[in-house]
């Protein structure tokens, strides 16, 4: 993949989290997905053309707001790419309970971050972009959230303290060396500084930490007994990430006396934008909470390695929807609604071919990939990926409709309608499965959480737009992929070879079958539209 082709590619895959302000280019309120993509130069870059250029055009963003992007997706990439280079390695030394118990003690935590922060992320870039030419508005504006921040971060300090010494048990050791992740809400300020748009600093601070933090993991996490010195270290290194980058606001922001009305006047609002990110965490973070609770570890581990590569991914699925909500709202300002549900349709149809591909694509790789990249002691994480890589399937659809009719319009009503329908639906059904089916059954109870999301959307949508048409789309290209899966699951029976040489030789030829079926598609049904978007610049 040449390097033009490729940073198309990257742009397109900013992750939800990867979002600046609600309603701006990045709205981080989008559903996380969850995907993976196969990197083939011949098909990926007339995907990427197809994708990005409709969304982005010829003159792509001012050079502010692009290198700003860039710095962004840089980081953000990398940091959902850095845990699959330590995840084989503590895989192999703490095994199948160590990680399960690591990452039912890192999800508990992740949920008070979440509260911690109070949808900061969301609601302080959007506050500070607003007051960012006026110094004494900006800095009163800063006081007051920071002051704010502090105290709900400080009370949920306090409250995890109290899990970790009276609650916990035996992730108490584990959870406690997790603490400072609770400690740097206090001091995450990346809010102020996106909001004055330095991105920079954000990204190359915490690039250089993360790197320091994954070279102290192989240097000091030999045995399963040192599992508390990775927790240790990625916790440290998310709070000196904060620490570092409060020196980048030198100058820029001045922190004055601000009363406690001005600063809970930001409360409920940050609250609000909060239900939905902790709502989507319930499904994204619960599970392994709940298969450690009602399961035991080692069923907690194998799901964690087997989300953790579709989660990785994820990024490359939501991200779409990202690129694409900048041009649809615009459109949408400009009541040109005939033009919305033509770019949909077309929409819609490049992001079901991608889509198809991946999720039938890794459901046909999974059982091989799995003990390959994490060791034999995770075999059966292959078998959980194949049921967890068709929320692909709905993620996709949700994402286009999400983010092409339901937030340009302002409809933010049926996406937390669709995202606390889909967190509850898990949760009951979490109570169910996991007992009779452990990891298998998070698994199944995730897969119906997902569906459920576009389902929501259906019964809002229904009578505005031609969703029988979109599943006529879908259904073309689930025909494909299942060819091709069925291809990929051949090969693997009749090659004579083994390891990583046969994967790659599945990957390849499943592309190559994949391929072949959507442009002969194309061109039997003359769809020069999507020819010509394959051959642009």
């Amino acid at each position: 993949m040449g390097a033009s082709s490729f940073a198309k590619f990257t742009v397109m895959m900013i992750a939800r989290k990867f979002s600046l302000v609600k309603g701006g280019f990045f709205d981080k309120n989008l559903h996380a997905g969850r995907g993976s993509f196969h990197n083939h130069a011949g098909f990926c870059r007339p995907m990427a053309n197809c994708l990005v250029m409709p969304f982005f055009g010829r003159k792509g963003l001012a050079m502010n707001t692009r290198k700003n992007t860039l710095y962004n997706v840089a980081y953000r990439v990398f940091s959902m790419l850095l845990p699959l280079v330590t995840a084989p390695y503590l895989s192999r030394v703490v095994g199948t309970e160590g990680v399960g118990l690591y990452g039912y003690s890192w999800a508990i935590s992740y949920v008070f971050v979440l509260i911690g922060l109070l949808g900061l992320e969301n609601y302080g870039p959007r506050e500070i972009a607003r007051v960012r030419d006026d110094r004494d508005d900006l800095n009163r504006t800063f006081s007051a959230i920071w002051k704010m921040q502090r105290l709900v971060a400080g009370v949920t300090l306090l409250v995890w303290l109290v899990y970790v010494f009276f609650i916990a048990g035996e992730e108490k050791i584990i959870s406690l060396n997790l603490t400072m992740m609770s400690v740097s809400c206090l001091v995450n300020l990346d809010w102020c500084l996106m909001g004055l748009d330095e991105f920079k600093p954000i990204a190359l601070r915490n690039t250089a930490v993360k790197l320091l933090a994954a070279a102290a993991v192989f240097l000091f996490v030999r045995k399963p007994e040192d599992l508390w010195v990775y927790a240790f270290v990625w916790s440290l290194s998310t709070l000196v990430g904060c620490l570092s980058c409060m020196f980048s606001l030198r100058g820029k922001v001045t922190p004055v006396k601000v009363t406690w009305k001005e600063a809970l006047k930001h409360l409920a609002p940050c609250a609000l934008l909060s239900i939905s990110v902790i709502a989507v965490s319930v499904y994204r973070q619960m599970d392994k909470v709940m298969i450690g609770a009602l399961a035991d570890m080692a069923q907690t581990g194998l799901y964690e390695n087997a989300e953790k590569i579709i989660l990785c991914l994820s990024g490359f699925i939501s991200a779409i929807g990202t690129v694409m909500l900048p041009k649809v709202s615009r459109m949408t300002r400009m009541k040109q609604m005939d033009a919305v549900k033509r770019h949909i349709r077309l929409s819609m149809e490049l992001v079901m071919c991608m889509v198809c591909a991946m999720a039938f694509g890794l459901a046909a790789v999974a059982v091989n990939f799995a003990p390959l990249f994490y060791g034999d002691d995770f075999a059966y994480s292959g078998t959980l990926m194949m049921p967890l890589a068709f929320t692909l399937l709905s993620i996709g659809f949700a994402n286009v409709i999400r983010t092409q009719w339901v937030l340009p319009q302002g409809r933010d009503t049926i996406f937390v309608h669709s995202v606390l329908t889909g967190a509850v639906i898990n949760l009951i059904a979490n109570f169910v499965l996991i007992p009779p089916f452990g990891a298998m059954g998070a698994a199944a109870a995730t897969v119906l959480a997902e569906f459920s999301v576009p389902a929501v959307q259906f019964v809002y949508l229904r009578k505005e737009l031609p969703y029988a048409q979109y599943l006529k789309t879908t259904g073309v290209y689930c025909l494909f992929g299942l060819v091709m899966a069925g291809a990929v699951v051949l090969l693997g029976y009749v090659l004579p070879l083994h390891g990583w040489g046969k994967l790659a030789v599945q990957v390849t030829g499943g592309a190559a079958v994949y391929g072949a079926l959507c442009l002969t598609y194309w061109k039997l049904a003359k769809r020069s539209d999507i020819f010509r978007l394959m051959r642009r610049k």
